[in-house]
């Protein structure tokens, strides 16, 4: 057991609760919605929780960097660094859908090691470190062993968007796969650690979104790629239990 990795991810699990415990108590108030340069919205939820966030990174891991959604990046010693998203699917916290989330990971040496989503809304954490394996709300948890595309649940953020990025892809998908649903954002990923779905696919991922999903689906027994089919995480994303991956690849790339 490596205790240091332990100790860091109890601190990413405290730090995605102390999100929780500021988002929530905002989640069902009718809150001004912001939108960002790119388009995105914001709200003064995700500002306090990331705010709250780094304060507590600041006391327990001086020197780390940090990477968010709101604030930027904070430059630190060059070899840890913590990438977080307060709320993860700020569009479902808006409409209040509980399918969001927060998502913690820790870099070191540039290698995700630590990963954590916390659903406050459906009370549900789930976390992995490097070699320590994969848990839910506190028990194992792995991946499902369906081994076929006309078996497996498929997740997507926006099926909007993967029908623009993939047309004939998405067509495909749809008459291939046993269901294809939208509970996207970091939801869609927890339910492939917890073994309720097969795969989950972004088109477009940011650093935070994707963070802590690397070191989450290779302890739970899955496996993460790139469409390009290179491990680990990039500018999108496809999260499988391992044993569908290769055959979603090849239908999302159809031409």
């Amino acid at each position: 057991m490596d205790r240091e990795l332990e100790e860091l991810t109890s601190i990413a699990r405290r730090a995605a609760a102390l999100a929780g415990d500021i988002v929530m108590p905002l989640y069902e108030q009718r809150l001004t919605v912001e939108l960002k340069a790119d388009g995105t919205p914001v709200t003064e939820a995700d500002r306090r929780a990331e705010e709250a966030m780094r304060e507590l990174f600041a006391r327990e891991t001086p020197g780390f960097g940090v990477l968010g959604e709101e604030q930027g990046e904070s430059l630190g010693d060059g070899h840890h660094r913590w990438v977080i998203d307060p709320i993860d699917g700020t569009k479902s916290f808006i409409h209040h859908v509980p399918l969001f989330g927060t998502l913690v990971a820790l870099e070191r040496d540039g290698k995700p090691v630590v990963g954590v989503v916390a659903c406050p809304a459906v009370g549900e954490t789930a976390w992995a470190n490097r070699g320590g394996g994969a848990y839910l709300n506190g028990e194992p948890t792995r991946v499902s062993e369906t081994d076929s595309l006309s078996g497996a649940t498929v997740l997507t953020t926006s099926s909007a968007s993967l029908q623009r990025r993939t047309p004939a892809g998405f067509a495909r998908l749809a008459r291939e796969a046993g269901l294809v649903r939208s509970w996207g954002d970091c939801y869609g990923y927890l339910a492939v650690v917890a073994g309720r779905a097969e795969a989950m696919i972004d088109p477009v991922v940011n650093p935070w979104d994707i963070a802590p999903f690397a070191v989450l689906m290779e302890e739970a027994g899955g496996r993460l790629t790139t469409w390009d089919g290179v491990d680990g995480a990039g500018e999108d994303a496809i999260a499988t239990n391992g044993r569908i991956h290769e055959a979603l690849l090849e239908v999302l790339t159809a031409g």
